[in-house]
């Protein structure tokens, strides 16, 4: 026999279960919670039905075989036949994370698919997977923000057990595993959750309709909701991380809001299972509170232990790229670029042209160390919402990229890489749906139109996102790392992220020991990290930099053009468009 149980407040007479023949009459409990229990082997199809109304699967289904329109299907996560008792973890202050889109990452688009490329990310370095959302939505292609049942695993990836089978080889290979989960909304196609309960409001709005309930009346079992799922993921599936989408659009107004809890129970389980789990917010509020140490009574932080900072990428982006409409007018302003090398936020209680008034708050850069703060050159949603979804390959020089990369993974920030990145890919990562509504996906076709050419595109420039080669176009290539100039960008980054772990001082967390020196002039920066120096040059002329004579003077440990990089009489001598890292000579 199996306990079924759910959540359904709304109901006034009956819930029942719909199993294989049968309708099984679930007994009211305390707090709209039913249940009953009834015999149904792993893998049984079943539905709910509430007043006798039509089928609906379980909010909490471990299983969609059929996707978020079809039934639940018994699973039982604790059945796998784990491989990882040995495992330790990853902790982030040592960490290089790899952004990873399951359905574009290998042509099969599968987890097991995946699996079969993870020797290529143990030679390049990295150490946690991030894995863009998982949770089931209707069709096979989208990016994963469209879920809409975020306690199962999209099918056509692999289901549950795939997942369990990826994260296991990980660990086989010393990686840790991220998941992105999204807790702000749900997507609009097969979203039944409101005909059980009150999990929604319109209390507050959110970009994508109403807020989850978290504060209001019968929120209990909602906060409960989000807590329970992110557990699964860290227990029951071994998962290292999650990435926690978008938290500046969860309204709670409770005295123990739900992200303060939630990092307190997940610390609580990092204890249990002796290995560290790691809660990684994307937050637009540039306010450090989010990743400080939570307080009695409140007066601390949140206590999530780190956050993305978009506002590094924004700041990196534009002085590689020179680009400056939108968000990045502000860090297109001369020392910007400083400024997010030693402080994560550029936009820290200072005019934001963009949003027309004044944000964040100041980090302490003597306290709250780097690590805490995941920086970037690309993402998916800086590279996917382009409108041709252009990666940086697609708008510099090489030898720029090299720069760009250079900086990033030699900086005080956990660094994050975007699949495909470490070579300059050369495909696209466009925005790409599957919606099985007409009126849906025409909504969302004409949207995107209407988004670009109201910025003065052509509209039969953009991509359709229902087009079956926008994803065809976005999936990576596998002979491109082997071949000419990405093999030797994809031997730049390895040698960065090698050095990096080698050399305690390029993953030291202190932002206020970062020194940066840059000649707009020139276009010539030097970043200190103790003993070490990151030089760049994005000028398109050679220069000459003084770095030092003596027992004190540095050696040159990387370049990106190593015949026309020279170091003599304490001056280097760096080509134009190119990098290289200097430290002390090694020694035994």
């Amino acid at each position: 026999m199996r306990e079924f149980e759910v959540w359904a407040p709304s109901a006034a007479e009956r819930v029942e279960l719909l199993l294989g023949q049968e309708r099984v009459a679930l007994t009211r409990g305390d707090g709209g919670w039913w249940r009953a229990a009834a015999a149904a082997d792993e893998g049984a199809p079943y539905w709910f039905s509430i007043d006798g109304g039509d089928p609906r699967p379980d909010p909490r289904s471990r299983r969609l075989a059929d996707g978020p329109h079809g039934p639940s299907v018994v699973f039982d996560p604790t059945g796998f036949a784990w491989s990882d008792a040995g495992w330790t973890g990853v902790e982030l202050s040592d960490s290089v994370i790899y952004e990873l889109h399951v359905g574009t990452f290998t042509a099969e688009g599968t987890l097991d698919a995946a699996t079969a490329r993870l020797k290529h990310l143990v030679d390049l370095g990295v150490t946690l997977v991030e894995l863009l959302p998982l949770a089931s939505f209707p069709g096979v292609h989208g990016w994963g923000y469209d879920g809409v049942a975020p306690w199962s695993v999209h099918e056509p990836y692999g289901g549950p057990e795939a997942l369990q089978r990826f994260v296991d080889a990980c660990h086989a290979r010393g990686l840790g595993v991220c998941l992105d989960v999204v807790y702000n909304h749900l997507g609009p196609d097969g979203n039944y959750l409101g005909e059980f309960g009150p999990y929604f409001t319109d209390r507050y709005e959110t970009p994508w309709g109403w807020a989850l309930n978290l504060d209001g009346p019968q929120s209990d079992p909602v906060h409960a909701y989000v807590v329970d799922n992110a557990l699964m993921w860290l227990r029951d599936f071994h998962v290292d991380a999650l990435r926690l989408d978008a938290v500046h659009e969860l309204y709670d107004d409770r005295a123990l809001p739900v992200l303060e809890d939630l990092s307190a129970r997940v610390d609580a389980l990092a204890a249990e299972v002796g290995r560290p789990l790691t809660l990684i917010a994307e937050s637009d509020r540039n306010d450090p509170a989010t990743v400080a140490p939570r307080g009695p009574g409140g007066a601390g932080g949140t206590g999530l232990h780190a956050q993305w900072a978009d506002d590094i990428h924004h700041g990196l982006h534009a002085a590689l790229t020179g680009e400056s409409q939108g968000y990045y007018a502000d860090f297109a302003t001369p020392g910007a670029l400083t400024k997010v090398l030693t402080t994560p936020f550029f936009h820290d209680g200072t005019w934001s042209s963009f949003r027309q008034r004044t944000h964040g708050r100041p980090v302490d850069t003597g306290h709250t160390p780097g690590w805490r703060f995941v920086a970037s050159l690309q993402t998916h949603d800086q590279v996917g919402n382009r409108m041709t979804g252009e990666r940086l390959s697609h708008l510099l020089p090489t030898g720029v990229l090299a720069c760009g990369a250079a900086l990033l993974l030699t900086s005080a920030y956990t660094p994050m890489l975007f699949m495909g990145e470490e070579w300059g890919a050369s495909t696209p990562w466009q925005y790409f749906t599957d919606h099985t509504d007409p009126e849906l996906a025409q909504a969302v076709q004409e949207g995107r139109k209407n988004e670009f050419a109201s910025h003065g595109w052509d509209r039969d420039d953009v991509p359709d996102p229902q087009a079956a080669e926008t994803v065809e176009h976005s999936r990576l290539d596998w002979s491109e790392p082997a071949q000419g100039t990405h093999a030797r960008l994809l031997g730049w980054y390895r040698s960065l992220i090698a050095l990096r772990h080698l050399a305690p001082e390029l993953h030291d967390g202190r932002l206020d020991a970062v020194g940066v020196e840059h000649d707009l002039g020139t276009g010539v920066l030097v970043m200190t990290r103790g003993s070490y120096r990151t030089v760049v040059n994005l000028g398109d002329q050679e220069c000459s930099v003084p770095v030092g004579t003596g027992a004190a003077a540095p050696s040159v440990l990387l370049a990106w053009e190593p015949d026309g990089t020279r170091l003599a009489d304490g001056v280097l001598t760096l080509p134009a468009q190119s990098a290289a890292v200097l430290g002390p000579v090694a020694t035994g």
